[in-house]
Parts: structure tokens; sequence; C-alpha cells
């Protein structure tokens, strides 16, 4: 009879063994106070009032060009250590949010008033995730100091149409892949 509860407990461990690890908690950013992660996908009726506007817009620019690519199609969150990955999506969030302000003063303002809602508020938690790291943490370097530099530079170096466009063209990388990836945290592999 012993033998036979030792068959079961060891059969009943090598079982457990072979699942893997037990998440303890929900995958979190690495900063207390951040709570990004709600932003794991937007609302239909979120990224329909995204889709109208970057339609209407679209169809408004016409003559651009640029000397290079702001946001290149290899750019990948997934390349950025967990901590650099808010940093680049906030500052990638500031000039979107920028060129589409000035794209809003143009007369465009009412299609772009609920997106820009939307994207003010997740920039603001972005940047309170941001300013949550611990202040001795590491300065950007590596892929993330070109990638931020690209961003500073671009309003300096790029036409406004450049702008414009770049940034629609990214809107939806932004708010699909970019912010998921920055939402799940060490999860986004």
């Amino acid at each position: 009879m012993a033998i036979a509860w030792v068959l079961v407990l060891v059969t009943a461990g090598l079982s457990l063994a072979r699942a893997g690890p037990v998440p303890t908690s929900k995958p979190t950013t690495a900063w207390r106070g951040c709570d990004i992660g709600r932003f794991k996908s937007l609302s239909p009726r979120e990224l329909e009032a995204f889709k109208k506007a970057k339609d209407a817009l679209e169809y408004s620019l016409k003559n651009w060009s640029c000397n290079s690519r702001l946001f290149p199609r290899n750019r990948d969150l997934r390349q950025l250590q967990v901590w650099e990955r808010p940093v680049a999506l906030e500052a990638e969030l500031a000039l979107t949010l920028k060129v589409l302000e000035t794209m809003a003063d143009r007369s465009l303002g009412d299609i772009l008033d609920q997106p820009l809602h939307t994207l003010r508020h997740i920039h603001s938690q972005l940047q309170a995730c941001v300013k949550a790291q611990p202040p001795a943490g590491p300065q950007p370097r590596g892929r993330l100091h070109p990638w931020l530099h690209r961003l500073h530079e671009a309003s300096k170096k790029e036409s406004q149409g450049c702008l414009e466009a770049s940034v629609l063209f990214n809107l939806f990388r932004l708010l699909k892949k970019d912010l998921e990836c920055v939402a799940v945290g060490d999860l986004c592999v």
C-alpha cells in the first residue's frame, strides 16, 4: 500500500514538473504606479475614430517627401530592453501628438477630437510610467539612443508634410503593436 502511494505521489510530481512554471502574479511593468496594462487593446469605438481620422487626413496629404524614414519598418520595440520600451513609446506618442495637434489647428479639429483625447490620456499614463523609473536607472544607450535622437531631430529636419505622413502611416502600428508590447511588459517577445 505504501508503495502505491509513493508511485501516485511521484507520478503527480512528474506531471506538475512537466507542466512548467505557474505564474504567481499577472505581468506588470517594472515600476510601481505604472498601470499601462489596461491599454493592451483599444475599444472598437476608439479604433474606429482613429480609422476615420486617418482616412480623412490621408486624403489631405498630397505632396510630401521625406529625407529619411522616421519610423523604419524594421524598427520593433521588442528589440529594446523592457525598461526602454515605455521611454521609446512615450517619445513616439509625444511626436505623434505634436503633429496631430498641428493638423487639428488647421480646421481638421473635429475629426481629431476623439483620437487626440485618447492619445493624450495614453501619453499621460506613459509619462507616469517613465517618470516612475528608478532615478538611478540606466541612461539611453544601445538601440534606444538613436531611436530617441531620430524622433527628437525629426521636427527640425523634416518638412511638416513628411512628419504628417510619417505619423499617419505609423499610427495603427503605434496603437496596436507598440502600445500592446509596452502594456504586456516582459511578455512581449
